[in-house]
């Protein structure tokens, strides 16, 4: 347990990129999106804080909980205490894709605690919204 590059701090949500033979793990804690390639000795950053400390501006989240890829790579996080989804493309400032940053509601634009996250083919969202025992929807616009 802890913020070096070669630990994590209770990993929480993880998917196999097999263009880049690595996973990305949502690191709870950590509050960040990593990358750690089969093999190496430590992560590389994607998002997020490199010292633990929870944020939410574009590039910051707050407990990462679950995340997918669709099939260009864009990353999409279960950012769980900051209400919302982000996106992230091969850079790291992300976007709110669904929710509203730092506040929980139960409208059909908000969320509360999302957990989980999917995308089909495509590119419709899929959360997991946990503090309204639903699963939203949201259709790609």
């Amino acid at each position: 347990y802890g913020f070096a590059t070669n630990q994590l701090a209770y990993p929480s949500g993880i998917f196999f990129d097999s263009s880049l033979n690595s996973l990305v793990i949502a690191n709870y804690l950590g509050h960040n999106i990593v990358r750690w390639t089969l093999g190496a000795s430590s992560w590389t950053l994607i998002a997020g804080s490199t010292n633990g400390v929870a944020g939410s501006s574009s590039i910051m989240l707050n407990s990462p909980m679950g995340l997918t890829l669709d099939s260009s790579g864009n990353i999409y996080v279960a950012d769980l205490l900051n209400h919302r989804i982000q996106f992230f493309t091969n850079q790291s400032n992300g976007t709110t894709i669904a929710g509203t940053t730092g506040v929980a509601g139960s409208s059909a634009t908000q969320l509360n605690t999302p957990q989980g996250v999917a995308v089909d083919s495509q590119l419709n969202l899929y959360v997991a919204d946990w503090g309204n025992n639903r699963v939203q929807k949201f259709s790609r616009s």
